[in-house]
């Protein structure tokens, strides 16, 4: 009988490039589809209301709840990426206490999160640019999704990374997929059925909140069904004793960077919206619609990126080189290709797309627009955070860091004000790919000089952090 040790090594070092992919990445863009789905179902419910302040309301919030995200990027990118680092080098005990340490850290964090959303929450929302008219719908659907679900949201996030680090992707996939289906089947049972008129926003709130409790409880049922004594490595119990200090510092040393490119990505978010509601909250509406309906190929390249991640963390510290550089050209092309296929279909089926979100002419018309610039970015977009990934995977905070420094807080957010300023709300829009072209052009330059440096002749000064 095949040992959870067996699997990961057919897994990892034996399985052909192709096959490893597929079974990593499948999973995870299923995941990442559904997630996305079920994100886009609070605003399609809530379009069919015909209520354009209550789809601002969610999409104010959009941001804030991936602030929430961020935070388990922190445990679940930097612990996961960690811990198949650890086992391409041998290292199961040390693997385990990793385990244990980035679960625990992520239900602090994700309480502290709620409880300063839950005292703060006014001033947060009208800092955001909650007027009257949203600021009711906004605070419903924040009490709901981070006071009340922080911490079962950072946690299923958490261990679906961690999960995924030790090769299955498959149970941490349907967990994401599980809590998605069941929100996309929640939303109208709360709106239409359960709540009054006026509660939609509450409705799809608390749907969420349960859908997310109960992915947990999934994740929960996997680890205790997982390979018996010393094959199972995700696990609460500190039993196995603190992790070495070198290794809570890698934990920190590339999930901050992680944490720290999620914010700004978000705080992206929150500026377009910033600057979008100073023309008008039906600008506003269109631009939350697009925010979500773009995520789609992004997703998909996230899912790639997840699959790829604990081949090329482990390979890297194992030295096999030749089958991390096939594992990081596979992975690139497929994301590329999906990128491409995304802007062809919604170059020709904006209208219809967005119509699925609101039906409201002149807001949907608005949507069409903007949605048909902003994807134009999403060849770049994927080869940003994908260069971001591989760095993470070879445990290079200190690179990844600067990265997504460079991309967010130099190129991105001044690029908004500087093109907002110059040619309005649409310079707003065409941010993004003008930003992304720089970002793009220092990331491969980045990677190749690493790739020079780190991987002549196959010899390699492996991470041992």
């Amino acid at each position: 009988m095949e040992t959870g040790a067996d699997n990961r090594k057919e897994l990892f070092e034996d399985m052909p490039v192709g096959s490893a992919l597929r079974t990593m990445i499948l999973p995870t863009i299923m995941g990442q589809i559904i997630v996305l789905i079920y994100n886009m179902a609070d605003t399609f419910y809530v379009g069919r209301t015909g209520e354009t302040y209550m789809v601002a309301g969610i999409s104010l919030i959009l941001p804030v709840f991936n602030l929430l995200i961020c935070l388990s990027g922190l445990a679940g990118t930097g612990g996961g990426s960690l811990i198949s680092r650890l086992l391409g080098r041998g290292r199961e005990d040390e693997a385990r206490r990793i385990s244990w340490f980035s679960l625990w850290i992520s239900i602090l964090m994700a309480l502290s999160y709620s409880g300063i959303m839950w005292i703060f929450n006014e001033p947060i929302l009208r800092a955001l640019g909650a007027g009257d008219k949203i600021f009711v719908y906004a605070r419903q659907y924040a009490m709901c999704v981070i006071v009340l679900g922080a911490v079962p949201t950072v946690l299923s996030n958490v261990l679906a990374n961690l999960i995924r680090s030790v090769g299955k992707s498959k149970e941490s996939g349907f967990g994401i997929a599980l809590g998605g289906a069941l929100n996309i089947i929640l939303d109208p049972l709360f709106m239409f059925v359960l709540l009054p008129d006026g509660y939609e926003v509450m409705g799809v709130g608390i749907a969420t909140f349960i859908s997310n409790c109960i992915a947990c409880l999934y994740f929960f049922s996997v680890l205790l069904r997982g390979d018996k004594d010393r094959g199972r490595i995700i696990t609460f119990n500190p039993k196995w004793g603190m992790p070495e200090k070198r290794d809570i510092a890698s934990v920190f040393f590339v999930g901050i960077p992680a944490s720290v490119s999620s914010f700004l990505f978000d705080l992206d978010y929150i500026i377009i919206d910033r600057l979008m509601v100073s023309y008008s909250e039906m600008s506003l509406a269109a631009i939350g619609i697009v925010l979500k309906v773009e995520r789609l190929p992004l997703n998909v390249g996230v899912g790639i990126c997840q699959g790829m991640m604990p081949i090329v963390a482990y390979n890297y510290s194992a030295g096999n080189h030749r089958r991390m550089n096939d594992t990081v050209k596979l992975s690139r092309k497929v994301g590329l290709i999906t990128a491409a296929v995304s802007i062809l279909i919604y170059e020709l089926f904006a209208p219809e797309i967005v119509s699925f979100f609101i039906s409201e002419p002149e807001t949907a018309g608005l949507a069409s627009e903007f949605l048909r610039v902003r994807v134009l970015a999403t060849p770049l977009m994927f080869m940003s955070f994908f260069t971001v990934y591989l760095f993470q995977a070879f445990g290079r905070g200190n690179i990844s860091m600067f990265l997504a420094v460079m991309r967010w807080a130099v190129f991105n957010i001044p690029m908004l004000f500087i093109l907002n300023a110059i040619f309005g709300m649409y310079g707003i829009v065409w941010s993004q790919v003008t930003a992304d072209i720089l970002t793009v052009a220092l990331s491969l330059f980045v990677y190749e000089s690493f790739k020079r440096k780190n991987f002549k002749l196959g010899i390699e000064r492996v991470d041992k952090r």
